[in-house]
């Protein structure tokens, strides 16, 4: 899945010229934390968030704090003196998990997404991203997710889902992930049941070890 599928395309944005009260009226308004700040062309010029603002307010311990001068002073602080410019942003063409990829490098809540000439498209949320991947693995359908210990070897998604189908159930979809142990990866099928107990059992008479996926976390995942 792209980018340009899972964004949000609807954005609310902000000259440079806007003063910062305005910009943390709209956060508060309308719930959000970032804003872009594009030109007359909508060309991206950078970003203000929720922290931008706080860190230009004055503390409430300040005893010039909500004071008239204080107020003048503030509405006179335009957008641009606080933006963040440095940006990373992101291609609509890119995929969704080169997208999760960044996130967990840099730990921001989102990014601009841009074309190859600087033009704001879109914002990409860590919101967005949880809703496009519930939507590609059917998390959205009533059903439970299982936990397998499977053997790294060729042919073994095969026989987990033989075995599940055999039980005429259907998967809303299917993961396979590291696993902690040298030699297995661990499996993660969505099935669109709540009645689990009898293809658990078929599952472990063939051998496999069923995982509580509650209990599989990347901190037991061998460090590279």
């Amino acid at each position: 899945m792209f980018v340009s599928k899972s964004m949000t395309k609807k954005l609310i944005t902000v000259t440079g010229e806007t003063d910062i009260l305005e910009v943390g009226k709209i956060m508060r308004d309308n719930k959000i934390r970032h804003i872009p700040v594009v030109d007359d062309a909508n060309i991206l010029l950078g970003m203000v968030t929720d922290r931008d603002i706080r860190s230009a307010m004055p503390s409430v311990a300040s005893e010039n704090f909500d004071s008239k001068e204080e107020r003048d002073k503030l509405s006179r602080l335009k957008v641009k003196e606080i933006m963040t410019t440095d940006l990373v942003t992101v291609s609509p063409m890119y995929t969704l998990q080169d997208v999760l990829l960044l996130f967990e490098k840099y730990h921001y809540g989102a990014f601009p997404v841009t074309n190859d000439k600087g033009v704001l498209e879109g914002i990409i949320s860590i919101r967005d991203l949880l809703r496009a991947f519930g939507s590609v693995m059917g998390i959205g359908n009533p059903g439970a997710l299982l936990g397998i210990v499977a053997d790294d070897k060729v042919g073994q998604m095969k026989k987990i889902v033989d075995i599940i189908t055999a039980e005429n159930i259907s998967m809303g979809s299917i993961l396979v992930a590291r696993h902690w142990e040298e030699g297995k990866r661990a499996v993660f099928p969505y099935l669109l049941t709540h009645n689990v107990v009898r293809v658990k059992k078929k599952l472990q008479e063939a051998g496999y070890e069923i995982l509580d996926p509650m209990k599989w976390h990347l901190d037991q995942l061998p460090k590279k």
